[in-house]
């Protein structure tokens, strides 16, 4: 589903296609899967509901944005289980628990897995879009790092050997005396590929591809990498 909205400023007649929230409400209750999908629908919201956890993995992986309304207690799989599943893939979505058990121990753990809330049923409806609302921005903030992760990868994969050389060494804190005579090269040579460098990866300073560099290391030594992104 999508809604159109108007174009930018100086493209008059054009419209842009935003996609439309996906709410994913995993519950074993139908009674409250149906009436809280009603509700979110009637609200703006792409509603999609599943009976339990095995029923949501096969088919949860989408690229449009939303988030996820999660029982704790269902039969089989369990919603922490579930979080603890999404917990290993780069583009979970974030998760909001629901439930009518909501004591102390189950909400600290599910907050300290990185749950963005926990509301306990019944729960009022602005209370709940709040919560979404919530959810959205923090998924909004992940698919911008990974989209601008994705670019500095793009980026690191065009320097040439040399450069890569000059990179790395930038990056451990040497002079470029220092690079060129690990080069056998002249430090004008060095000072030329240091400058494609930076404009390859798109820094402006120093600490901007220090920052580049510290995010690029930190992908490749995730457990995530490697999964769907």
């Amino acid at each position: 589903m999508f809604v159109r909205i108007a174009a930018p400023a100086g493209k008059p007649g054009t419209l842009m296609q935003k996609p439309v929230p996906i709410i994913h409400i995993v519950d074993d209750d139908e009674s409250f899967r149906v009436s809280i999908s009603r509700l979110l629908r009637a609200a703006g919201y792409d509603v999609r509901s599943y009976c339990d956890v095995a029923n949501f993995l096969p088919g949860r992986f989408d690229e449009a944005p939303g988030c996820i309304l999660l029982d704790v207690r269902m039969p089989g799989f369990n919603g922490f289980d579930l979080q603890e599943a999404l917990a290993m893939q780069t583009d979970t979505l974030p998760i909001i628990f629901l439930s009518g058990y909501g004591d102390v121990p189950s909400t600290a753990r599910a907050m300290k897995a990185g749950a963005v809330d926990f509301l306990t049923k019944p729960v009022q409806l602005e209370t709940l879009l709040n919560a979404i609302e919530n959810a959205l921005v923090h998924d909004a903030k992940k698919r911008a790092s990974r989209e601008q992760l994705r670019h500095w990868h793009t980026y690191y994969s065009t320097l040439t050997s040399p450069e890569l050389e000059v990179f790395n060494g930038v990056i451990a804190g040497k002079m470029n005396k220092e690079i060129a005579g690990e080069l056998n090269a002249a430090e004008r040579t060095v000072k030329a590929h240091w400058a494609q460098v930076m404009k390859k990866m798109h820094a402006s300073t120093l600490a901007e591809l220090v920052h580049i560099a510290d995010q690029l290391d930190a992908a490749r030594s995730s457990p995530r990498l490697g999964a769907k992104d």
